[in-house]
């Protein structure tokens, strides 16, 4: 299953309630305004860090972009959307809204 999440985690709990269904290896997709928790330094990346353990996470480049985001937390895998059609494809998608 791929969780996607576009709601910044630091207006909304949407993500770390994500974090709490997800399964182990299921994919985490931060797109839009989620992708604000990606960045380096964030007061949740040892959240994303300690996920990162059980799920992999990815960041649409293209909404970090969009707002300026450079360094992004290790190991969060920044993807496209030709990416993200790849994970649509090899996953039942669930959009946590």
């Amino acid at each position: 299953m791929l969780f996607t999440v576009n709601k910044s985690p630091f207006t909304t709990n949407n993500l770390s309630s994500c974090l709490e269904f997800a399964g182990d290896k299921d994919p985490i997709l931060l797109y839009e305004d989620a992708v604000l928790g990606a960045q380096q330094g964030s007061k949740i990346e040892s959240t994303l860090k300690t996920a990162m353990q059980k799920n992999p996470i990815y960041a649409l480049k293209e909404d970090l972009d969009a707002r300026g985001i450079k360094n992004i937390i290790a190991g969060i895998q920044v993807i496209t959307y030709d990416g993200f059609v790849d994970l649509v494809e090899k996953h039942k998608v669930n959009p946590w809204l």
